[in-house]
C-alpha cells in the first residue's frame, strides 16, 4: 500500500518548487519533508526527485504524481457524496496549465460558471501552448490547454478550436520599417515582440513571407504588455485576433498583410479518471471555448 503523506510530501515539492516551500505548504520542517521523500524513495526502490533548482520528478516520480492528482480528485467526489463531519467539505482545486493569451482572453467567461458556483478553485500555471503538456507528463496538473492533440497516457484530449493569430504593428512603425511593403529583407531587419522562449509564432510568421535569417527581438512575458509595446511602436509581433478588435477598429494596430491569419489549434488535456469536478469543467469548456474562440 502507498503511504498517502509521502506521496503528499513528493507532490508540494514539485508544485511549490522547492522543499521549503513545500515544507510550509504542509506545515511541516524542511527536515521532515526530505525524509518522507527518501521513505518514498526507499518504499518503491527508485529516486522520485532530480534535486535540481527547482526540483524535477524522476520517471517514476512522474507515476506516482499522476495518481496523486487523480486519487485528490476522486476523494471530491467522496467527501460530496459521502458527508465526513470531521472533515468538512471544501471547494475542490485543480491545477490547470494554460497559455498567456488563452487567461487574457477566453478563458475566464469560459470557466466563470462554474467558480460562481462555489465548487471550484483554480490554480493556473501559465506555459506556452506548444509545451503545456510537459506539466500533464510531470504529474503536476489535472489539466491543460496546448496546441498538441495527442494526450499522454491516461488521458483524453478534445479539439476546443483555433486562435487565429495576426502580424500587426502600429501605423508609425509600418511607416518606420515596411514603406516600400512587407517582404523577407524588410521583415529580418524589422523588430519583433517575442512573447518567451517557447514562443514560435513570428519565428512560422517570416518563415511563411520567406525570411529564414535570424531576427531582432524584444522578449515581452505579458499578454497585456506585448499589445501595448505593440501599439507604442516598439515592433511588430503575432497576437490573437480576439485580443485586439478595439485596436484593429481605431486603427492603432493595422496588419502587416492584410486578411493573414496563423491558426492555432488549441486542445483541452484532462485525465480519464479526474472525477466529477474535472469532467464538469471539461464539458463547460467544450460547450463555451468554441464561441469565444470566434468558431461556431
Amino acid at each position: 500500500m502507498l503511504d498517502y503523506k509521502l506521496l503528499a510530501a513528493l507532490a508540494a515539492v514539485i508544485e511549490q518548487g522547492g522543499f521549503e516551500r513545500g515544507a510550509q505548504s504542509l506545515a511541516l520542517s524542511q527536515s521532515a519533508v526530505s525524509q518522507r521523500i527518501k521513505l518514498l524513495e526507499a518504499r518503491v526502490g527508485a529516486p522520485v526527485l532530480i534535486r535540481s533548482t527547482p526540483p524535477q520528478p524522476t520517471a517514476v516520480g512522474r507515476r506516482l504524481l499522476n495518481h496523486v492528482q487523480q486519487v485528490r480528485l476522486l476523494e471530491g467526489d467522496l467527501r460530496h457524496d459521502v458527508p465526513m463531519p470531521d472533515d468538512p467539505e471544501s471547494p475542490a482545486r485543480l491545477r490547470v496549465a494554460l497559455n498567456a493569451d488563452s487567461l487574457a482572453t477566453w478563458w475566464a467567461t469560459a470557466v466563470a460558471p462554474l467558480c460562481q458556483q462555489g465548487e471550484l478553485l483554480l490554480d493556473l500555471l501559465v506555459d506556452d501552448q506548444d509545451v503545456g503538456l510537459r506539466r500533464m507528463r510531470a504529474g503536476e496538473v489535472a489539466g491543460c490547454v496546448c496546441a498538441t492533440s495527442e494526450p499522454v497516457a491516461g488521458a483524453r484530449s478534445l479539439y476546443l478550436g483555433d486562435m487565429h493569430y495576426l502580424a500587426v504593428a502600429a501605423p508609425a512603425f509600418m511607416a518606420r520599417h515596411f514603406a516600400e511593403g512587407v517582404d523577407a529583407e524588410s521583415l529580418a531587419r524589422a523588430p519583433a515582440i517575442v512573447f518567451g522562449p517557447d514562443d514560435r509564432l513570428q519565428h512560422r510568421f517570416l518563415a511563411s513571407q520567406g525570411c529564414m535569417a535570424e531576427f531582432r527581438h524584444h522578449l515581452c512575458p505579458s499578454s497585456e504588455g506585448f499589445v501595448r509595446m505593440l501599439c507604442a511602436g516598439v515592433g511588430w509581433g503575432m497576437v490573437p485576433a480576439v485580443q485586439i478588435p478595439a485596436e484593429l477598429a481605431r486603427g492603432s494596430l493595422v496588419q502587416l498583410i492584410p486578411g493573414h491569419s496563423d491558426p492555432v489549434p488549441l486542445h483541452w488535456h484532462y485525465w480519464r479518471s479526474g472525477g466529477a469536478v474535472l469532467e464538469a469543467l471539461t464539458a463547460r469548456l467544450a460547450a463555451a471555448a468554441p464561441g469565444l474562440l470566434g468558431q461556431h
